[in-house]
């Protein structure tokens, strides 16, 4: 302590403590701010704080809403079948090996984006390289209802 500061100059007065339980009372939104005093603490609506993507132009929803998506990767699996197989046959495996899958030959092949079935389809071969036609798109409702089985 120096010479020019008294024992009361240290401490911290009532009013100190009130004015910081007030501040907090206000900041928790247990009472309001003082009149004519506007709190730092008052929450804004939320049209102020983001901006509103629902009409991205004249006409909300047009073709142009995707643009942003458009050049994202996504990951397009076609798969034969499955199978489960011990690592002592999966280490004994040498080319020419064959392993059965659970798919029937003829059975759709199933299409997946990034994991997820999106449609069925049927091999075919398009200038010595394979593809797969689509026979079978899979709606929503019915990915949500296969989720649940």
């Amino acid at each position: 302590m120096s010479e020019t500061d008294t024992p009361d100059d240290n401490q911290i007065s009532d009013d100190d403590w009130a004015a910081a339980m007030q501040e907090q009372a206000v900041a928790e939104g247990l009472t309001e701010p003082a009149l004519g005093e506007e709190s730092p603490y008052q929450a804004k609506p939320a049209s102020q704080l983001f901006p509103d993507f629902g009409q991205s132009g004249p006409k909300g929803g047009s073709i142009n809403d995707y643009d942003m998506i458009l050049d994202i990767p996504v990951q397009l699996t076609v798969e034969l079948g499955r199978t489960k197989i011990a690592i002592r046959n999966l280490l004994q495996l040498a080319h020419g090996s064959v392993v059965e899958l659970d798919g029937l030959a003829g059975e759709p092949m199933d299409v997946l984006v990034n994991g997820t079935l999106i449609a069925q389809g049927e091999v075919v071969v398009v200038n010595d390289k394979f593809g797969i036609r689509l026979t079978d798109i899979i709606t929503p409702a019915e990915r949500i209802r296969k989720l649940r089985t």
